[in-house]
């Protein structure tokens, strides 16, 4: 490593001379040198001060420039080394380069910059409003031949894409165009991937997913349909995500479901019932849920039978798979009284979301699992349900739900009580007081944090238990008068009238 010495040495000088010849047989002994001992040799270039002059040699005129950007990319490797590149001012020059026609300079300069900017999200902004995206995307196109420049380039969006401040920069660009452009031309499956985990960020804006779905006639979107009944994991995987970020608004849900792809997504469950996939599970749960979210798509969906094929999971044991089976079955049945009074008759069902709604290890289970007892009382509102509900052990879980943090689930818990209050009171009222719910709303309607929608739910729900003679007697005990009476001067309108019809049958029961 002696020589090493010398060559950087020499190097100084060659590098203030501009000695063409001499420059170059420094820079290729450098970049051997690198290849034997990357971590020694850039310790030894830091130490030299040789990084302050490389900024100098990579001028569009300088002819070494690709050389130097390899050396640059080689050094940046070692994390030790990116801060001092960047103090070295190299940046702005490389991001110069990317304008030259010159492909190894182009190769070498995206590779130098993103070593140098490699985990850092402060670097890769400050790279997002020096322009590269517009520029990269450009390259792109030029240079959709060259395959080490493509990966270059996609290596480059994946990272990019990954930030906020990207997205505005993206969407003003032809990008969805040139990845479809080179999805097409990709037989190899490694790049097709890299193609659609930059697709897969961008997706999350509506208006690049757009372009790519073109009303359900877009190339991408065509080809994204043939990878669901592929045999590849992966390539139903990418099929089933695609489609889920598809399903982002309600025309594109609209046109899909109209067109078939509920069958194609039934099928690919179908195949991972028995010991599946559990991602692609998720995937396709996933995009079953936002495309059964449409008021229009919950009744073609039912009678597809999406219900039937999603019951099939209930025995899963993967709290992601479990988390999106709820939601799906939500979903489906928002409103739909039918299909909600078959699956809340289903025992089976029912007993497992009860035991979900233990599962204090998976909040998203519990919650979603607790919504869905809720949603089978209050769109089916029927008798049945709630006895089966009531025979699982069901109704101490939708009493805590009503102390949720979240107002939403609260309310949601008091309608479906105050649905059990009115239909099947005798059936329910002792675990309604074993469950303490004269107590709970004793708090909620005292307790000045609560919401309107909740005190107004709440008093509803008590007007409803004096039907119970054990349950009145609880309401009697606790001084539910003086609570009631200090609402009557809500500012909430409903709340107050609500007081008023509540003060006067509690005078009335008393």
């Amino acid at each position: 490593m002696d020589n090493l010495s010398d060559t950087l040495k020499k190097l100084k000088i060659t590098a203030v001379d501009k000695t063409e010849d001499s420059l170059e047989g420094c820079l290729d002994c450098l970049l051997q040198a690198l290849a034997q001992n990357n971590t020694e040799t850039s310790e030894k270039i830091q130490a030299s001060g040789i990084l302050q002059l490389f900024a100098s040699l990579l001028t569009p005129q300088s002819s070494c420039k690709a050389k130097v950007a390899n050396i640059i990319a080689e050094v940046a490797k070692n994390e030790f080394m990116r801060i001092p590149c960047v103090d070295a001012g190299l940046i702005s020059p490389l991001v110069q380069l990317l304008n030259s026609k010159d492909q190894e300079v182009l190769l070498q300069t995206g590779r130098a910059l993103g070593n140098i900017c490699y985990d850092s999200h402060s670097l890769q902004a400050q790279l997002i409003n020096m322009g590269v995206i517009p520029t990269l995307v450009k390259l792109l196109g030029i240079h959709c031949q060259n395959a080490a420049l493509t990966e270059m380039c996609l290596v480059a969006f994946g990272n990019l894409a990954e930030l906020e401040s990207s997205k505005e920069q993206f969407a003003s660009t032809n990008i969805a165009e040139e990845l479809v452009k080179l999805f097409k031309k990709q037989i190899e499956h490694d790049k097709r991937e890299m193609i659609f985990e930059v697709l897969a960020p961008l997706a999350e804006n509506d208006e690049s997913m757009q372009k790519l779905f073109e009303g359900g006639k877009g190339s991408v979107f065509q080809r994204v349909l043939s990878w669901i009944p592929s045999n590849n994991h992966q390539l139903q995987l990418a099929g089933a995500l695609a489609i889920a970020n598809f399903a982002r608004n309600d025309a594109n849900c609209i046109h899909m479901v109209d067109n078939g792809i509920v069958e194609k997504l039934m099928d690919l469950l179908d195949r991972h019932v028995e010991d599946g996939n559990v991602t692609v599970q998720h995937a396709a749960l996933s995009a079953l849920r936002n495309l059964a979210i449409p008021v229009i798509n919950k009744a073609k969906m039912l009678s597809a039978g999406v219900t039937e094929a999603v019951l099939k999971f209930l025995k899963s044991e993967m709290p992601p798979v479990q988390f999106k089976l709820l939601g799906t079955l939500r979903m489906l049945i928002d409103a739909q009284a039918e299909a909600a009074e078959q699956l809340g008759k289903n025992v089976k069902l029912v007993e497992r979301l009860v035991e979900w709604c233990e599962a204090k290890d998976h909040a998203g289970v519990m919650g979603e699992s607790n919504r869905l007892l809720s949603a089978l009382i209050r769109h089916s509102k029927s008798k049945d349900v709630i006895k089966t509900i009531v025979q699982s052990g069901g109704i101490k879980h939708l009493v805590t739900m009503a102390t949720s943090e979240h107002v939403i689930m609260q309310n949601e818990a008091l309608v479906a009580l105050a649905l059990i209050a009115a239909l099947e009171l005798g059936t329910a009222e002792k675990d309604l007081e074993s469950a303490k719910l004269v107590q709970i709303l004793h708090r909620l309607l005292a307790d000045e944090r609560s919401a309107p929608e909740i005190k107004y739910n709440s008093m509803v729900l008590i007007c409803a238990l004096m039907g119970s003679e054990c349950l009145h007697k609880e309401v009697q005990d606790l001084a539910f008068l003086d609570v009631v009476s200090k609402l009557r001067s809500h500012e909430n309108k409903s709340v107050a009238q609500q007081a008023s019809l509540t003060e006067q049958r509690l005078t009335v029961e008393s």
